[in-house]
C-alpha cells in the first residue's frame, strides 16, 4: 500500500506514526511544506512570553524520528497539484526548484489551516505579524524585543493569550476585536466580564466592536492603527482574525463546507474512497447539534490522525464526534467550556435553557476558598446537557472534561444532579457544584399562588 500525507502537524503527525505502527509494510511518503513537524501552536504564547523558554519541547517528534519509522520525509517540499483521477501528485522542492511527481493508493490530507488575513489597507507592513507556526513565533519574539507598544487584532483563545505574554514582559498592549466582547464564540457575557475586568485592571487597552480599516506607517512599518471608531498609535501589530481551513488543493473533488472545511464521514474519509483528511482542514461532527461544523482544535486533530491510521485500509473505528471542549489560563483565572453556550446556541437558531451556579470550590471552613461560576446549558424539551462554562481562581477546568462526556453520552441535567463524586475538603463541596447545576435545573416549576 503506497500512501501520500500531505501535511505533518497536529493530525498529520499523529496519522504517519500510527500508519507506520500498524502498517509496516506500507510505503508512506509525507510531503511538508516547511522543515519542522509536529509544532504546538496552542504553546505558541507561552514560548512568546518566554515560559517555555526551550522550544524543542513543543514539537513532539521530528522528521528524523518519523524517517526512523521507515517513512519518507519530503521537507520543504510544497504540494502544487493533486489529480484524483489518476492518483498522482506534484510538488515543488522548496530548496531546489525541482519538481517532484508521485503516485499514490491513499491520499492522507492533513494540511491543516492558515490565519485569516482581511485585504486592510497596510497589512504588509514589516511589523504586520502572523500568529501561527514555529518561525512566526520566533519572529514575533525577535520584533517584540525592543518596542513599546503592541496591538493585538483578535480576541479568541490566542490573540487573549498573547495579549497577556506582552502586558507581563511590560509592553503597553491595545486589544481590538469586531465583537462586542473578547472570547465570545467560547464564553457567555457573565465570564467574558470577568477576564474584561482582569484585563483592564492591569492598563491594557480593550477596543472593542471595532473594525481595522488601516494601517499607517512609514519606512515599511506600521505606526498606527485606524479602526471604525479610532486610531492608536503602535510599534507592532499581531493579526489574530481567526483561521481558514488550506483546502485549495482539493477544491472541486471532494464535498466541502462553504468555507472550505472538507467534510468526512465517522471513518475520516472523504466523498473520494482513496483520500482520508483529519486536523484542521476538516468539519467534524459536532455532537450537540448533530451538523459538521468547522472547529480547529489540536485535540480534534490528533484524534482524527489517529482514526486515519485505524481505518486507512478497512472501517473499523468511527469517530464519536466532539463537543469542541476548550480551556485557557489567564492572568491566575482558569476558565473552560464544552458544547452550546447561550451566544453560539442563538447564533445557530437552537432554543436552551440554562443554569448558573455560584460557590467556592471547596468548603468556607478551609484555609482558602476561592469562588466558582458554573453554567449548564441544556435542551429544554429533552433536558439533554448541552453545554457548560466554568471560571475560577482555582483549577477546576478538569469539571468541564466530565461535562463534555456528559454531552457525548446524552446525559440529562436530572441525572446530572445525582452522578456519583467524590467529596474531601481539599477539593471540593459535599454537593459538587456540577450535582448542583442539575439539581437546579431539575427544580419543578411551582404554579403561581392564587
Amino acid at each position: 500500500m503506497k500512501i501520500a500525507v500531505i501535511g505533518s502537524t497536529h493530525a498529520g503527525t499523529a496519522a504517519v506514526t500510527n500508519i507506520a505502527n500498524l502498517y509496516p509494510e506500507a510505503q508512506i511518503t509525507v510531503y511538508e511544506r516547511n522543515d519542522t513537524v509536529s509544532f504546538l501552536s496552542c504553546g505558541l504564547a507561552l514560548y512568546v512570553g518566554g515560559v517555555v523558554e526551550d522550544p524543542s519541547g513543543l514539537f513532539y517528534t521530528s522528521p528524523e524520528e518519523l524517517a526512523n519509522l521507515g517513512v519518507t520525509m519530503r521537507m520543504k517540499h510544497d504540494v502544487t497539484n493533486i489529480d484524483t483521477k489518476t492518483k498522482t501528485i506534484e510538488a515543488l522542492n522548496l530548496v531546489t526548484g525541482e519538481e517532484v511527481m508521485d503516485t499514490y493508493d491513499k491520499l492522507v490530507v492533513t494540511t491543516g489551516s492558515w490565519p485569516i488575513t482581511p485585504p486592510i489597507e497596510g497589512i504588509d507592513y514589516d511589523n504586520v505579524l502572523l500568529a501561527k507556526n514555529y518561525d512566526q513565533a520566533n519572529t514575533i519574539i525577535e520584533q517584540t524585543a525592543p518596542v513599546r507598544h503592541v496591538t493585538v487584532v483578535g480576541a479568541g483563545y490566542i490573540g487573549v493569550e498573547l495579549v497577556e505574554a506582552f502586558a507581563q514582559a511590560g509592553k503597553e498592549v491595545t486589544l481590538i476585536d469586531g465583537a462586542d466582547r473578547i472570547l465570545n464564540k467560547y464564553l457567555d457575557p457573565e465570564f467574558t466580564k470577568t477576564v474584561e475586568d482582569e484585563l483592564t485592571s492591569r492598563g491594557i487597552t480593550l477596543a472593542m466592536n471595532q473594525t481595522v480599516t488601516r494601517f499607517e506607517g512609514k519606512g515599511g512599518k506600521a505606526t498606527r492603527v485606524h479602526t471604525d471608531k479610532e486610531s492608536f498609535d503602535t510599534d507592532l501589530v499581531i493579526m489574530c482574525v481567526g483561521f481558514r481551513p488550506n483546502t485549495a488543493l482539493l477544491e472541486g473533488k471532494v464535498d466541502m463546507l462553504g468555507n472550505g472545511a472538507i467534510k468526512v464521514d465517522d471513518y475520516m474519509q472523504t466523498s473520494n474512497p482513496n483520500i482520508f483528511a483529519a486536523g484542521d482542514c476538516c468539519a467534524v461532527r459536532y455532537n450537540p447539534t448533530g451538523d459538521h461544523m468547522y472547529i480547529p482544535l489540536a485535540t480534534n486533530a490528533v484524534r482524527m490522525g489517529t482514526l486515519v491510521a485505524r481505518n486507512i485500509e478497512t472501517p473499523l473505528l468511527r469517530n464519536i464526534g466532539t463537543q469542541g471542549t476548550s480551556g485557557l489560563h489567564l492572568f491566575g483565572l482558569n476558565m473552560a467550556s464544552t458544547g452550546l453556550t447561550e451566544t453560539s446556541a442563538s447564533l445557530m437558531d437552537v432554543h436552551v435553557k440554562s443554569v448558573t451556579i455560584e460557590d467556592t470550590h471547596r468548603p468556607g471552613f478551609m484555609p482558602t476558598a476561592e469562588n466558582v461560576t458554573f453554567k449548564v446549558t441544556f435542551d429544554p424539551a429533552t433536558h439533554r446537557i448541552l453545554g457548560a462554562q466554568a471560571i475560577s481562581k482555582a483549577d477546576i477546568t478538569q469539571s468541564i472534561n466530565t461535562m463534555s462526556v456528559c454531552i457525548q453520552s446524552g446525559m440529562t441535567v436530572e441525572e446530572l444532579g445525582f452522578v456519583d463524586f467524590f467529596f474531601q475538603p481539599h477539593f471540593n463541596q459535599p454537593w459538587n457544584f456540577l450535582n448542583q447545576a442539575g439539581l437546579k435545573a431539575a427544580e419543578p416549576e411551582r404554579p403561581a399562588m392564587a
